[in-house]
């Protein structure tokens, strides 16, 4: 149940064929080339960008970051508001405590 469900693989092999060698003399011997197996063929599909969708993509990464910084600013904005207030309310506060000693 709790256990991950992995993709299946793809199953094509490269082939690698194997040539029958013949005598040949010894000044004729040349160093064989590596066999270098072909990459395999992804089925995943391309993605083309073309100039507009291109231009797209920067309007709306553009448009994101100006929200997300919109909402940021507003976020800073309402904690300096309120951190303010906080500050107005306990000078208030404290003078109305000396204000009630003194009366005492």
């Amino acid at each position: 149940m709790f256990t991950p469900k992995y993709p299946a693989q793809d199953t094509a092999q490269p082939s690698a064929t194997v040539q029958p060698q013949t005598t040949v003399p010894a000044s004729a011997v040349q160093a064989p080339a590596p066999v270098v197996p072909a990459a395999p063929v992804s089925n995943r599909p391309t993605i083309q960008l073309t100039p507009g969708s291109t231009l797209a993509l920067v309007a709306g990464g553009g448009a994101v970051v100006l929200v997300v910084g919109a909402v940021l600013v507003s976020m800073l904005l309402a904690v300096a508001i309120t951190g303010v207030s906080v500050a107005v309310v306990a000078v208030v506060l404290r003078s109305l405590v000396k204000d009630l000693q003194k009366g005492r």
